[in-house]
């Protein structure tokens, strides 16, 4: 296993589909890049298409734009049914985009933001394409989580939208330990199929403007230590790549930077939270964002032995 993996160990992708959601800017901008400069079809699903265009611009190879709003579950339906009626096949989903310490507000649909748009946007965008990957030997679904998954961090199905109680880096943390619940289990439902694989990755402390809503007292600290705690997100970018591409890479692994606490470094398998792996919990989570979004995965049915969820990051 190299201990220094960069984009030079990115397989040929030509013949391969990559959807990138949130890849107009930031990691994902750095993602589609790295996908496209390797021979992928790469489509920018985005909330602002103009913006999408202007980066897709910017991008060698094939590339191109999907509207997409995560906070709007019509929107994800429309975007599905779009992608669907011009591809064929989808090798890569990343579900890449997210909001981070947004003050209290709701998606179109009355979900928390963070919580709709991090998790539950993500979970039914996944299910209404994944009949485009199913076929596809070596397809994957790479969901990018967060080391803020283990900062007061829990689902709390007695409040999920954070209707009594608000705090926004307490949401932050839910929606990400949400997406790797999400991985493990849908991890757990492929693992019977063998064709498509489940992943997660974070990029630990990257420069991009996702912290532009972090809470002052946090964000004046971090402004002043950011050139010495941060990487560019083209680092930031490789844990994610590489559960995408590395042939080596298991259903189920989690992938951040290799450094100390993985705040910087070369990507490499890493733990999640003790929370994370608790397989009830995936499951009453799963079925809990079947009913809230209305969407079903009914080519994956639930195979609770089928694979010990999260069992190859630990």
């Amino acid at each position: 296993m190299s201990a220094t993996w960069t984009t030079a160990n990115i397989p040929d992708q030509h013949g391969r589909v990559a959807v990138i959601t949130g890849a107009n800017t930031g990691l994902g901008y750095e993602t589609a890049k790295a996908l496209a400069e390797r021979g992928a079809a790469v489509v920018l699903a985005v909330r602002d298409a103009e913006k999408g265009e202007q980066a897709a611009a910017r991008l060698a190879g094939n590339v191109t734009v999907q509207e997409l709003d995560l906070t709007s579950l019509d929107s994800v339906r429309a975007a599905a049914a779009a992608l669907r009626s011009r591809l064929g096949r989808i090798d890569l989903l990343i579900n890449n985009a997210g909001v981070m310490h947004t003050p209290k507000q709701t998606t179109r649909d009355g979900f928390e933001l963070q919580f709709g748009t991090n998790h539950l946007g993500h979970f039914a965008f996944t299910g209404l394409l994944l009949d485009l990957m199913l076929p596809v030997p070596g397809s994957r679904v790479v969901t990018v989580s967060s080391t803020g998954h283990r900062i007061r961090a829990a689902i709390h199905f007695d409040d999920l939208q954070s209707e009594r109680s608000y705090s926004r880096v307490a949401a932050y943390g839910q929606s990400k330990l949400a997406n790797l619940m999400f991985t493990y289990e849908l991890q757990r439902r492929l693992a019977t199929h063998g064709t498509t694989v489940a992943m997660a990755a974070h990029p630990g402390l990257s420069g991009t403007d996702l912290a532009r809503n972090t809470p002052a007292a946090l964000r004046l600290p971090l402004t002043w230590l950011a050139p010495l705690i941060t990487q560019k997100p083209a680092m930031g970018a490789l844990p994610t790549l590489r559960a995408a591409t590395d042939p080596a890479a298991l259903g189920g692994q989690y992938y951040g930077p290799g450094g100390r606490n993985e705040i910087m470094g070369y990507p490499r398998p890493v733990a999640s939270s003790p929370e994370s792996y608790e397989v009830a919990v995936q499951q009453r989570l799963w079925a809990v964002s079947e009913t809230l979004t209305g969407v079903t995965f009914p080519a994956v049915a639930p195979a609770p032995n089928a694979f010990p969820a999260g069992s190859a990051a630990r």
